[in-house]
């Protein structure tokens, strides 16, 4: 049986905490800031966790399961 590979994508965008939950950043940070305001811009700064709904994908693409 073959080692399960990562997915590269996957391992660039997402970091584990010591608690076992996954870290993402958020989208529409890159370009077309004009338009959106500076409250909205800094709390996309800002790093989140992924919902639970989306843990099961992640974790397989990290191979974590």
């Amino acid at each position: 049986m073959p080692k399960i590979k990562t997915h590269s994508g996957a391992k660039k965008r997402f970091k584990l905490t010591g608690t076992g939950k996954i870290k993402r950043k958020h989208a529409f940070k890159s370009h077309i800031l004009t338009k959106k305001t500076k409250k909205r811009k800094r709390n996309l700064t800002k790093s989140g966790l992924i919902h639970k709904s989306d843990m099961n994908n992640v974790e397989h693409m990290l191979g974590l399961k």
